[in-house]
């Protein structure tokens, strides 16, 4: 009986060490990218250059020597109150472990990022994981979500790509409470 439910059991996931990312790992991060349909794919120099130059707003996960997952961000130039972040990405074999909702609030809580009071990305209506994320990512730290569209499919993208829905986190709800 006993070898029968150990049978059963879904094999353990490594856990994720999470860190900022290094010049080295560009590479790895573009293939990570590419293996995250239907995130933009963006040239590996891009990747690099988020690495380096905006390592302290970018996340990596590590399992077992390998990238696991991704987040690239910055702070907007001319609001230092907002963390604008450009991809999440979850290796399909790092899945199912909350690695985007830990990536989020890891780099939420940086020393970079201290301060900010509110979060936005963009996210194209019928990318339902990314929803999904973002609306959980505001539950659990207890602010609020709203979202317009802001770079259109026609005055934006020539036709060639979905609207970009602007998503706007508001933490500063949050901050209210605790006062």
């Amino acid at each position: 009986m006993v070898k029968s439910l150990e049978l059963l059991r879904k094999p353990a996931q490594p856990q994720a060490t999470l860190r900022k990312p290094r010049a080295e790992d560009g590479a790895a991060i573009w293939n990570l990218v590419k293996a995250c349909k239907p995130l933009d794919e963006n040239s590996m120099y891009c990747n690099l250059i988020q690495c380096d130059h905006f390592r302290d707003t970018c996340v990596v996960a590590e399992a077992d020597g390998q990238v696991v997952g991704w987040v690239s961000g910055y702070m907007l130039p001319d609001d230092s109150g907002t963390l604008f972040v450009w991809q999440v990405a979850v290796s399909p074999k790092a899945r199912g472990m909350g690695l985007g909702q830990k990536m989020l609030a890891h780099l939420k809580d940086r020393d970079a990022c201290a301060g900010i009071e509110r979060l936005q990305t963009t996210i194209t209506g019928d990318n339902a994981a990314s929803w999904a994320l973002f609306r959980r990512f505001a539950e659990k730290q207890g602010g609020t979500l709203k979202s317009a569209p802001h770079f259109t499919e026609e005055d934006h993208f020539q036709g060639k790509h979905d609207t970009e829905n602007m998503v706007t986190i508001d933490l500063r709800v949050q901050a209210r409470k605790a006062a």
